[in-house]
């Protein structure tokens, strides 16, 4: 009989993993127009990737709520101290807490970033934390933290 409930269960199992491998990459896909969106200075499209109501939270703790909060909160800064940005991740872990909502951490480094008066900032690493959830089979952000770290995060384990 346990041979039986095994055999049952393995499709079960394997669609398990497989629904998890797809959602990765869909997370992944999430982070990739984040950071493209970032790198172009498109604020519209950085915020594409945000659910309607979201909330966002800056390294200085200033924040927007709202799609439309977040993309007017990104237009001026982008066309000031981060027109000349590139940000890029070094790694991502996504953790599900349930099938539809997922805790994403991504270590970031990011390069051109300019004071007010357009003088040259050091290169910044840190940590941006989400919350996301899948809602009509997509992923969105739900809710951002960003937190600058004083040196480059250790490698992963």
């Amino acid at each position: 009989m346990t041979r039986t409930v095994l055999v049952a269960l393995l499709p079960l199992v394997l669609m398990a993993q497989s629904n998890t491998k797809n959602d990765d990459e869909a997370i992944r896909s999430v982070m990739s127009r984040f950071l493209d969106a970032w790198n172009r200075h498109d604020a519209h499209a950085f915020a594409a990737v945000f659910a309607d109501d979201a909330d966002f939270t800056n390294v200085r703790g200033q924040s927007a709520s709202g799609r439309k909060e977040i993309e007017r909160f990104h237009e001026p800064v982008f066309a000031t101290v981060f027109k000349d940005s590139h940000q890029e991740h070094t790694e991502i872990k996504i953790r599900y807490i349930r099938s539809d909502v997922a805790a994403v951490d991504v270590i970031w480094k990011m390069t051109g970033v300019t004071d007010p008066q357009g003088n040259p900032r050091p290169p910044r690493h840190g940590l941006l934390n989400f919350v996301m959830t899948k809602s009509d089979n997509q992923w969105l952000i739900v809710v951002m933290h960003n937190m600058d770290v004083g040196s480059p995060p250790p490698p992963p384990r």
